[in-house]
């Protein structure tokens, strides 16, 4: 679908039903409706020219991480995320949550739906703003720009303090270890974690095509694994294994089985972490040349695959393993799967290294998609030290988002000890992400209201409603549900004590983001007689930032006047590190009321 940038905008006065002649790159850099100013750039991804509000980080006209991501990556990057232990561990959990095998499977199924529902929703935002990697970071900036920096800032402090990777980590030493069959000391199994983590930093840190094409043949491993598994399950199908007599039992009546509420939600829960990273290309956008047509076709073909391997998976346990057996196991489904297939040889061990080369690439893809999300985070401006965060120097990589997640990561391994401690700051990392969904599923319906407004065009991808609705009434279901009690009482949860202490953690951690925010955006600067403005600065090969700064009052009025809505010099063109205008402008002051086209002042002259 194409669309026609020449005509974005109403003349101010102009008739409602008229739109004027314009092009975008010698006509007005800024528009205005009311406080909102939203200015025009250009990115080097072949993406057309796009408006977002100044507020937001600035645009890269040329990316510094490269333009590394093709079809193959985009495919590879969400399925090596998709595909990490989910599919090997959770079929027992959800089978137990279901109730029946019947059930179970719809839960999968019903996982796809989801993910396409969410996969849709951010397909449209990356429509709107298809020149900047980070997903949500991006679009709850500019879904809600107003109060200023309070998404961003919250947004970026959750995830900051929980982008550790320490569970993955520590079920990579897990399988390491089961390889041999030694059961590990808590301290050997925090040390061969803290080793493969390490592995997977260094993987990714020296040069970012490199770790891309890294990235894509663990994923081909994954998704050759899972063939495997899903052929043998069909080969016990058919009656083809003699210590398997009847391998069609637990599809007999397999609706049998009751579920609870609390079990429902926990199974819920389970399909949703078994397919999260279908978003994952999501955060690389500006890496990838015509962002909006790839990751549609390659996205949902990723979800495809990742669906169909999910379900034969599940149907080769179900051949293999008594219901019973499954619903009960402290182990994961394929290891009871192979064991009643191979027997207790070399088969298991071989599948241990493939779940265990399977723990260490979902590291290899989170860390390849976070670290643009958080050096997104770095260049809105609203973290300290932003020139650490948008640096790709010196090897063209994000190196300060690695450092950070590396760090954190090592000490959520050493500090907590196995247990309930672990468990809990597991599930903390839960509930934001699912009140941050909501919140950006109803922010889509804001920024189609506001484009409208400016007479923007359609974007080249715009989700049905039904599929927004169905997605925002998901993460409700998910943002509630988690105060349903379990079954056992208020005490039988994953941990010893009060079963939602993780989401009165999590709501916590919000309403402390919004003190923050309160005391440093609205109360210091009262009181000590300044008012936070932002500029932008200019790095090596192509990065930029914002930074936030205190402007005394007394100096207010003269900054104004001489920086535009972005945080640029009045006169300052928008260059990337090729020297081509990105389409950014300086600004008039317009009022409030109907949406207006400001000009440039130095074109109007």
């Amino acid at each position: 679908m194409s669309f026609n940038w020449r005509r974005p905008f109403r003349r101010e006065g102009d008739d409602l039903d008229t739109t004027r002649q314009t092009n975008a790159t010698d006509e007005p850099g800024e528009v205005s409706d009311g406080s909102l100013k939203y200015t025009l750039a250009t990115g080097g991804n072949d993406s057309p020219p796009t408006y977002q509000e100044a507020n937001g980080a600035p645009v890269e006209t040329h990316s510094p991480l490269g333009y590394s991501v093709g079809p193959i990556t985009i495919i590879f990057l969400n399925i090596s995320k998709m595909i990490g232990t989910g599919v090997y561990s959770t079929p027992s959990a959800i089978l137990s949550g279901t109730g029946s095998v019947g059930l179970s499977m719809i839960f999968w199924v019903l996982g796809f739906f989801i993910s396409i529902a969410t996969l849709s929703v951010y397909l449209e935002f990356a429509a709107y703003f298809p020149n900047r990697s980070g997903s949500e970071v991006v679009y709850l900036e500019q879904a809600y720009p107003r109060p200023k920096w309070l998404f961003p800032t919250a947004f970026a402090f959750i995830s900051v303090a929980l982008s550790f990777s320490s569970g993955n980590a520590i079920v990579l030493s897990q399988y390491l270890f089961r390889i041999n069959g030694h059961v590990p000391s808590p301290w050997e199994l925090k040390g061969v974690a803290l080793a493969g983590y390490t592995v997977a930093t260094l993987a990714v840190s020296f040069n970012t095509r490199l770790s891309y094409l890294f990235s894509n043949g663990i994923g081909i491993v994954k998704v050759l694994t899972l063939v495997f598994i899903a052929i043998t399950g069909l080969v016990v199908l058919g009656g083809n294994v003699k210590s398997i007599p009847d391998p069609k039992i637990n599809f007999v009546n397999s609706f049998e089985g009751t579920a609870t509420a609390y079990g429902i939600t926990n199974a819920l829960y389970r399909i949703i972490f078994s397919y999260a990273g279908f978003e994952n290309a999501f955060n690389v956008v500006n890496e990838v040349k015509n962002p909006v047509k790839q990751i549609r076709r390659n996205g949902f073909i990723a979800l495809g695959i990742v669906t169909v391997l999910y379900l034969f998976a599940n149907i080769a346990y179900f051949a293999a393993v008594p219901k019973a057996d499954l619903a009960a196991s402290k182990q994961i489904a394929a290891s009871l799967f192979f064991t009643k297939v191979f027997g207790d040889g070399g088969a298991v061990r071989g599948l241990n290294f493939l779940i265990a080369l399977s723990s260490f690439g979902n590291l290899v893809a989170v860390l390849l998609g976070s670290s643009r999300l958080i050096r997104e985070c770095g260049r809105q401006g609203v973290l300290p030290f932003p020139r650490f965060w948008a640096s790709t120097r010196p090897f063209g990589t994000p190196l300060g988002p690695y450092a950070l997640k590396y760090v954190l990561t090592v000490i959520m391994i050493l500090a907590p000890p196995a247990g309930d401690a672990f468990n809990f700051i597991s599930d903390l990392q839960v509930y934001p992400s699912a009140a941050f969904q909501l919140i950006m599923g109803v922010g889509l319906y804001l920024v189609r209201f506001r484009r409208k407004r400016l007479g923007l065009p359609r974007p080249e991808f715009k989700a049905w409603d039904v599929v927004v609705v169905f997605n925002i009434l998901i993460n409700i279901y998910l943002v509630v549900m988690p105060w349903y009690p379990p079954v056992g009482g208020i005490y039988a949860g994953d941990v010893s004590f009060w079963y939602a202490t993780y989401v009165v953690a999590g709501i916590g951690l919000l309403v402390g983001c919004g003190v923050y925010y309160y005391a440093w955006v609205q109360l210091l600067p009262r009181l000590r007689g300044y008012r936070i403005r932002q500029e932008v600065i200019r790095l090596d090969n192509g990065a930029n930032s914002h930074k936030l700064v205190k402007v005394p009052v007394a100096q207010l009025a003269e900054w104004d006047a001489t920086h535009d809505a972005s945080g640029r010099p009045h006169g300052e063109a928008d260059l990337g590190s090729d020297g081509k205008n990105g389409g950014g402008s300086s600004l008039e002051k317009a009022g409030s009321g109907e949406p207006t086209v400001v000009r440039d002042p130095e074109k109007s002259a």
